[in-house]
């Protein structure tokens, strides 16, 4: 059984492509996207580590309050956590149960990998939706936190959407892959 961390996507030789040619476009440009939102993603945690601590100095050895550090701590991980699920899913790191895998049929296997991935992506598109609302609603109505920092919540917001919507596209991809034929690897014929 595979759970998806030994598998390296980036690796050029025995890269796994897609059989079908546009949807092994769409994967690349995919992989693509997902390799530098994890960039940023490791920036955001390095910032939130610097934020957390410059907070901790502050606070007790110069005895000074900060507002604003516990909520850009929190966007910034939130922003971290959403904008990183596609890739995680790219390599199928998100925990999955696969008690039924080796008791099952290939063929009714695929079939329970096929729904599986079909209800994700049909739930990642409602909670993607309901995100976007919540976004624009934030940013209609100039909503923000209720501190007296008071950030804007549309920035919380809309990196939950754009990581929701990610992973949305990546479990569609992912679903197209097995509907379409599935993959095969880099430098096989």
């Amino acid at each position: 059984m595979s759970h998806g961390f030994e598998i390296n996507p980036g690796a050029a030789p025995g890269e796994m492509v897609p059989k079908n040619a546009a949807v092994a476009v769409l994967a690349r440009a995919l992989n693509w996207l997902n390799k530098q939102v994890l960039r940023l993603s490791m920036l955001a945690l390095l910032l939130t580590s610097c934020v957390l601590t410059y907070s901790v100095v502050t606070r007790y050895l110069l005895k000074s309050s900060t507002d604003w550090q516990d909520e850009a701590a929190v966007f910034l991980l939130v922003g971290a956590t959403f904008m990183c699920c596609s890739y995680v899913q790219s390599l199928r790191g998100h925990v999955g149960i696969e008690a039924l895998a080796s008791l099952l049929p290939a063929s009714v296997n695929t079939a329970r990998l096929i729904f599986v991935d079909v209800v994700s992506t049909l739930f990642c598109a409602f909670f993607s939706w309901k995100s976007w609302a919540l976004f624009y609603e934030a940013w209609s109505e100039g909503q923000t936190t209720s501190s007296s920092f008071a950030p804007p919540l549309w920035i919380p917001y809309s990196l939950m959407a754009a990581g929701m919507s990610l992973l949305t596209i990546q479990l569609f991809l992912q679903s197209a892959i097995r509907v379409s034929g599935g993959e095969v690897r880099r430098g096989q014929s």
